[in-house]
């Protein structure tokens, strides 16, 4: 028996597979999904990058370049202005600058000193010209049951608040996600490198098709 194999001439056109070969029906969906990767993988990375050149810049940059400070409120006296895991911007005020009115930020002179975040309620200035405060949580029923005097010549006046960022902050520093970050960002970056240098032109896109 003698077996007649077929012969392409140059520059003639493959011949096409038939209507159920399964390759041909992978190829029809792989390749848009490889062009939508090719596609948002870039700006997931772009995206999670600025994200954390963001928080560096506002957490650790800014302060020491604008003179700001950055507390993350851990209860709900100040809802619903502030929530708990809400992110406060501070700044440094004269004290004779405290009014009633103000959201400030101080070390509590009772207990273990802790810092709290509050509205002024009164001001009274001493004879030796020390700034004394009492303050309350627009949550709270009662004022707090101290009178603070500010040290320093300054105080500390919440600006603005950023939501939910000190949730995101306490994530960032559990152990597992810490270490995610640490080797997960450098492979995502890397990815991303390597998709810009390797990804198909249109020329090769129309070569192929």
């Amino acid at each position: 028996m003698t077996a007649v194999l077929p012969v392409h001439r140059p520059g003639a056109a493959k011949q096409l597979p038939p209507a159920g070969d399964v390759r041909s029906a992978h190829d029809r969906f792989a390749g848009p999904a490889r062009r939508f990767l090719g596609l948002v993988a870039p700006w997931l990375v772009r995206g999670l990058v600025g994200l954390a050149v963001a928080i560096f810049l506002l957490l650790a940059v800014g302060p020491h370049v604008l003179g700001y400070r950055t507390m993350t409120m851990l209860t709900g006296s100040m809802a619903p202005e502030i929530e708990p895991g809400d992110v406060t911007v501070v700044t440094p005020i004269a004290l004779e600058d405290v009014t009633e009115g103000m959201v400030i930020t101080y070390h509590q002179p009772i207990g273990d000193r802790s810092v709290v975040t509050h509205r002024v309620i009164s001001v009274e200035q001493g004879p030796d010209g020390a700034i004394s405060v009492q303050t309350k949580g627009d949550a709270n029923a009662a004022a707090d049951p101290w009178t603070a005097t500010l040290e320093g010549d300054t105080a500390y006046q919440v600006r603005a608040v950023i939501p939910e960022l000190g949730h995101l902050i306490q994530a960032l520093r559990a152990p597992v996600v810490a270490q995610v970050l640490l080797y997960g960002a450098p492979a995502l970056l890397a990815g991303w490198l390597l998709l810009t240098i390797w990804r198909p032109t249109a020329t090769d896109e129309e070569d192929r098709a």
